[in-house]
């Protein structure tokens, strides 16, 4: 299977002008035509309600899965996958650590071109102590085969080359090129991340650089293309 993958921070909708334009996330996201995108810091403006999310999915044709991380009265925020493959199954995992701002990840198994594939976004914490406990914690509710393709994206807050929650990721996903996406006006740190197991079906990763992209939110898009072949979909071909 080939598909196009991407992760985007899109800050709530605000672009680096400071306006609210989601507008402008819709025509990055148009640019990236990704197959399967992994969004953070999404606002869910109501308990049950995800307007931008489903604004976006049906601009996109595509189907919208929501991880609301942290919950109040004015609304809720958090993770969310935008896809073009059929959703079998979906769990949201709790990364919170201590007193620190709540954090999650948004898993969900997909159908892709004849084979379930394993697609999971999140958006780590902000302290060093936090993200090797978060990535710890990914590791372990992943169960990682080398017989399926699981693909990790987002904001992982690690700006340090060696840090140990990079450490961590690399046992199971090796060390996948990390182009720099913040900030949009200079970007030198390579916050967002596509992880892929197996590593060698993790292909052409790059940073989405366009006049839309550096004003649409702080962060750039980071995107890749996947190359895996399967054995249940080798299987359902031949057979």
């Amino acid at each position: 299977m080939r598909l196009q993958v991407a992760s985007y921070n899109i800050h709530r909708g605000f672009g680096r002008d400071g306006r609210y334009d989601p507008g402008r996330i819709l025509r990055v996201l148009q640019e990236v035509n990704a197959d399967i995108v992994a969004l953070q810091e999404v606002d869910f403006p109501g308990r049950d309600c995800d307007q931008l999310l489903m604004w976006l999915a049906a601009q996109l044709g595509m189907t919208a899965v929501g991880g609301p991380v942290r919950r109040s009265e004015a609304g809720t925020y958090g993770n969310a996958l935008l896809t073009r493959y059929p959703v079998k199954n979906v769990r949201r995992w709790d990364l919170s650590v201590g007193r620190h701002e709540p954090r999650g990840a948004l898993a969900a198994d997909m159908l892709c071109q004849g084979a379930m594939i394993h697609v999971v976004t999140t958006h780590l914490g902000l302290w060093p102590k936090e993200r090797p406990l978060q990535t710890s914690r990914l590791l372990e509710r992943l169960q990682i085969t080398a017989e399926e393709l699981t693909i990790l994206m987002g904001d992982l807050n690690e700006w340090q080359l060696w840090g140990k929650s990079l450490r961590v990721l690399r046992r199971a996903f090796g060390s996948p090129v990390s182009p720099p996406t913040f900030p949009t006006v200079w970007p030198i740190l390579a916050l967002d991340r596509i992880w892929v197991s197996p590593p060698q079906a993790l292909r052409g990763v790059q940073a989405h650089h366009s006049g839309q992209s550096l004003i649409a939110s702080d962060h750039l898009p980071v995107k890749a293309q996947v190359c895996f072949r399967s054995a249940i979909h080798t299987h359902s071909v031949t057979a």
